[in-house]
C-alpha cells in the first residue's frame, strides 16, 4: 500500500550534507506518485540553519522535482551550546551535539531568500482542502512553533525519527538526538492532538544496518546524487572508503520509505508518550505520558520492526535511478 494520494507532504529537515536526511529526501522526491512533496522546511540541528539550508538547496539542485524551500528555527526553544556543554561536565560525554558544537557561519545572508518556515507550514495546512502529512527528520523546533502559533487541524499525521524507547541514546545515554537536541519542542508535538503519529526511533533504526555491500552497489551506478552519497557516505559518516567493515545505519530513510510503501511496517505498537524536558542526565529521553497533564495528546504508533527487504528496495531504487525515469513512476 502505498502512502495516502489524499494527503499532501510538508518535510521539516536538519540535513547535512547529504547524509540520511539528504537520502530521505531523494527517496520522496523521486517517488511522486507515491508522495506529492509541497514543500521543504529546514531547521537548525546537525547543523546551523544557515549550512542546513545551504545543503537542502544543493541536494534539491540535483533533483528534476524542486519543491519549495523555506528557513526555520535558528535554535531550540530553550536548549542551547552552553547548557549542552554542561550536561557532558556533569553527566557524561555528549556522543553527537550537531549545531551545538560548531561556530554557525559570520554571514546570513543566504537565509533571506528562504525565511518563513514555520509560516510555510502554517499557510500550506490552512489554504489546502487537502490533509496534510508532515514528514518530521530533525529536531521538532518549527513543527512546534507552528503548533503553537496556529490552529493547524488538517494536519492529519506526523511521521518522524526521533525518541528511543529502550534503545540506548546517541546523544546523551538515553536520548536520540533530534530529541535530544530540543525536547521541549518534541514534548509539544507529542502532546498535541495531530491524529495520527507514527514513530521510527532508535530501537527500529538500529535494525537497518546499512553495509559496504550495499553502499558499494549504489555507487556504481554513477549521477550526480550517487557522487554526493559516495562523497559523503564514503568519507564522513559512515566513512565507508575509510573503513570497509564501517556499519551505519538507516535512520530518516525508514520514515520517508514508510510514506512510500507504508507495508514496510512489519510490526508496530500504540503508546502515549512525551519527553523529559528537566535539565538532567536523562534530558530528551522518550517516558510514558502521564495522560491528565495532557488529556488532548493522541497516542503515537511506534514501528518495532520493518520489512528489510522492502526498504532496502525503495532505498536502492530511489537513489539510483535518474532524473528522467524519477517522474511519473514508482519504485
Amino acid at each position: 500500500m502505498l502512502g495516502s494520494a489524499a494527503d499532501q507532504i510538508i518535510i521539516d529537515s536538519d540535513t547535512g550534507e547529504f547524509g540520511d536526511d539528504g537520502a530521505a529526501v531523494t527517496m520522496l522526491l523521486r517517488s511522486p506518485r507515491a508522495a506529492e512533496v509541497k514543500g521543504i522546511t529546514t531547521v537548525a540541528g546537525n547543523a546551523p540553519l544557515s549550512e542546513v539550508t545551504d545543503f537542502m538547496q544543493r541536494i534539491v539542485n540535483l533533483l528534476e522535482t524542486r519543491p519549495p524551500i523555506r528557513a526555520g528555527a535558528r535554535e531550540p526553544l530553550i536548549h542551547n551550546a552552553a547548557m549542552a556543554q554542561v550536561e557532558a561536565r556533569r553527566w557524561g560525554p555528549l556522543e553527537w551535539t550537531g549545531a551545538f558544537g560548531r561556530t554557525a557561519p559570520a554571514s546570513v545572508d543566504n537565509l533571506r531568500a528562504y525565511a518563513g518556515g514555520v509560516e510555510f507550514i502554517a499557510e500550506t495546512v490552512r489554504s489546502s482542502l487537502r490533509p496534510t502529512t508532515v514528514l518530521a527528520i530533525g529536531p521538532m523546533t518549527n513543527i512546534a512553533l507552528a503548533l503553537r502559533a496556529h490552529p493547524l487541524d488538517r494536519i492529519s499525521e506526523l511521521v518522524f525519527m526521533g525518541g528511543a524507547i529502550r534503545a540506548p541514546g546517541n546523544a546523551n545515554r538515553t536520548a536520540e538526538f533530534n530529541f535530544w537536541f530540543d525536547p521541549e519542542a518534541a514534548q509539544i508535538v507529542l502532546r498535541s492532538s495531530i491524529p495520527r503519529k507514527v514513530m521510527f526511533g532508535l530501537d527500529v533504526c538500529n535494525t537497518v544496518r546499512l553495509t559496504r555491500a550495499i553502499f558499494d552497489e549504489i555507487i556504481a551506478v554513477k549521477t550526480p546524487i550517487t557522487e554526493l552519497y559516495r562523497k559523503d557516505f564514503g568519507e564522513r559518516y559512515p566513512a565507508f572508503l575509510k573503513n570497509p567493515k564501517a556499519i551505519g545505519y538507516l535512520w530518516d530513510e525508514l520514515a520517508a520509505a514508510y510514506l512510500i510503501d507504508q507495508s514496510i511496517a512489519a510490526a508496530s505498537q500504540m503508546k502515549y508518550l512525551d519527553v523529559v524536558t528537566e535539565f538532567g542526565p536523562s534530558y530528551g529521553r522518550v517516558v510514558e505520558l502521564d495522560r491528565e497533564l495532557a488529556p488532548q495528546a493522541t497516542p503515537v504508533e511506534v514501528v518495532t520492526a520493518v520489512d528489510l527487504a522492502k526498504v532496502f528496495s525503495i532505498y536502492k531504487s530511489a537513489l539510483t535511478r535518474s532524473n528522467a525515469s524519477a517522474v511519473g513512476t514508482l519504485p
